[in-house]
């Protein structure tokens, strides 16, 4: 979450010289997979899922969860509550323009 990281980078800014600090990982890793279908259900769209094999040493790095800090799940959000938050239920626009 945007919010959780901007009060940690400001608390890191504002406190005394901490040199490296530990990666913030949010409450649960979720599949890549399970993000796209979870918000295009949030959206109301329907879309083909095709897996998407990405070569090179970056994308290994990710497949492998490098990107991930499971060690330091300090965020409080989850997927589910952002998905709540930001994306107007389907039809939503539709109602409003009544």
């Amino acid at each position: 979450d945007a919010g959780e990281v901007a009060a940690r980078m400001a608390e890191l800014a504002l406190g005394a010289p901490a040199g490296l600090v530990p990666d913030m990982g949010g409450p649960r890793i979720y599949p890549m997979n399970e993000l796209m279908r979870s918000y295009l259900h949030a959206t109301g769209r329907r879309r083909p899922a095709i897996p998407l094999w990405l070569p090179g040493q970056g994308a290994r790095a990710i497949r492998n969860g490098a990107n991930l800090a499971p060690e330091h799940a300090v965020g409080r959000r989850s997927w589910e509550e952002f998905l709540a938050e930001r994306v107007p239920a389907p039809g939503a626009n539709a109602l409003s323009a009544r």
